[in-house]
């Protein structure tokens, strides 16, 4: 195989973005996608210092395929297929892929060069078993499993002596199938969830009686909560597909950033998780906001401190800066009595290490130390990085922006793309890791179905707690008051 091909995918940690540099600034060099010097051509492929930066379509699904003397790399298949649903649908790539394969079975019939062709086709499956392993949902379609089916039928006609092609295309189909059906399943209970899930936001009017149960009568460990936390995270996280993420390049509207114009079902996963973030951090403004005593309000203030700070040592940022988001929410930011009560050293380390300054770089070295943790780990529990998913998200979008999909000579800027799936497949490694921690579903019940208040339903609590103290304040009361009494 040339240098050309000889890229390599990141494993489980690497130095988390070569794009955010030294200065922490989460931007790509200057210059990505354009020719630079040492530049070279091979046909309509652009290399530079041995890596592929651009080329026509065309070129670029002709590289994908593989000949008798020629297998591509595996980080250029992925990337390829990822990145190629921004400009072809998965059908019709598939339907190409098959074309292409079908003029070089061709060429080697006529030949007569049976012992090449025998080897070419290996290759086909080959690529199509990598293909349904790494993408299984773009076999959904119909059209797509047509094609699937059209390609494997061809390969097999000149596997009549011991049948090892028949074997691995059988192999293929069966896993494949299984990936199918066990996403069918999975949507299947997404749907009958999705109701609940939604009414989770419910007004509350009134304060749950004082029998209920709070967060410290289900867990008063501040590790043991971390940890549960951790595996919903997983558990969630691992629903999230490449495809998916691809959806933020692919699907963005252009007159709208922050609205994709996809399918519902098919980012369902990612509002999922985007969802229960808020959750979290409402249930923790909840949990502040419906305690009575000063005293025990400060407690579970400290309580979700050393939370959040047992979050970022496992690694779960993503929990963390959604607890505290939860803090900072105006309903408990407000309760200056309370907070003044609070040792807020620890809570001002960990404002410290989500401090937006400079584009989150206080962060974004705390992940890149927890990547490093994460290469050298001999156990699981070292492997953790879940990190905070909208910037993650925002990440992404950010360098689809700045960069455009083609340059000025009609080619793919593939520099781009080498850039986006290179960031999408670290997500997805740390997304794989296995949970360490034993589930207490106790605990998880409660975090998944306790009652969440309304943002109206907080400042009315914030304010019984503690009366308003400005003007501004006072009208705030006065209008959530006369609210209250128009309904009754």
């Amino acid at each position: 195989m040339s240098g050309a091909e000889q890229e390599t995918m990141p494993q489980t940690s690497v130095v988390f973005s070569s794009i955010l540099g030294p200065s922490c600034s989460g931007q790509v060099p200057p210059g990505m996608g354009e020719r630079g010097s040492g530049a070279s051509s091979s046909g309509d492929l652009v290399f530079q210092e041995g890596r592929l930066i651009s080329g026509s379509l065309e070129a670029l699904m002709e590289h994908l395929v593989p000949t008798v003397d020629y297998y591509p790399d595996r980080t250029y298949i992925f990337t390829f297929l990822l990145s190629s649903r921004v400009f072809i649908p998965p059908h019709d790539l598939l339907a190409r892929v098959g074309q292409i394969c079908l003029e070089q079975r061709q060429q080697l019939e006529t030949g007569s060069e049976k012992a090449k062709l025998k080897s070419f086709s290996a290759k086909i499956v080959q690529l199509l078993k990598e293909w349904t392993e790494a993408f299984p949902y773009d076999f959904q379609d119909e059209k797509a499993m047509a094609e699937l089916k059209t390609i494997t039928h061809r390969v097999t006609q000149c596997d009549e002596e011991n049948g090892t092609v028949k074997k691995a295309i059988a192999q293929m189909t069966q896993s494949l199938l299984l990936s199918l059906a066990a996403r069918s399943q999975l949507q299947e209970l997404r749907d009958k969830l999705r109701s609940p899930a939604m009414d989770k936001g419910s007004v509350l009017k009134t304060k749950p009686p004082a029998t209920q149960k709070d967060i410290l009568g289900v867990c008063c460990d501040p590790l043991v909560l971390a940890q549960q936390l951790t595996h919903i995270e997983l558990e969630r996280v691992s629903s999230i597909h490449p495809e998916d993420l691809m959806q933020i390049v692919s699907h963005m509207d252009s007159r709208d950033k922050h609205r994709c114009r996809g399918d519902l079902t098919k980012t369902y996963s990612l509002e999922a998780y985007d969802n229960w973030f808020n959750c979290l951090s409402m249930l923790v403004a909840t949990e502040v906001c419906r305690v009575v005593k000063k005293k025990h309000r400060t407690r579970m203030l400290e309580f979700f401190i050393d939370v959040a700070r047992e979050c970022f040592n496992i690694g779960n940022f993503n929990s963390m800066m959604a607890i505290i988001s939860g803090m900072n929410l105006s309903p408990v930011a407000r309760l200056k009595k309370t907070w003044s009560k609070v040792k807020t050293a620890k809570f001002d380390v960990l404002e410290h290490h989500m401090d937006p300054s400079s584009n989150f770089c206080n962060y974004r070295t705390a992940l890149q130390g927890a990547t490093q943790r994460s290469q050298m780990a001999n156990s699981s529990r070292e492997k953790i990085v879940i990190p905070v998913f909208n910037l993650f998200v925002k990440d992404i979008y950010f360098l689809h922006k700045i960069h455009t999909n083609h340059l000025p000579n009609g080619h793919v800027n593939f520099k781009k793309f080498w850039e986006i799936s290179r960031q999408i497949h670290e997500f997805m490694t740390w997304t794989q890791v296995e949970c360490p921690f034993e589930k207490d579903k106790k605990i998880q019940n409660y975090l998944l179905t306790a009652p969440i208040y309304s943002e109206e339903a907080l400042f009315i609590a914030s304010f019984e707690s503690e009366g308003p103290e400005n003007h501004m304040e006072k009208d705030s009361w006065k209008t959530l008051r006369t609210t209250l009494l128009n309904r009754a």
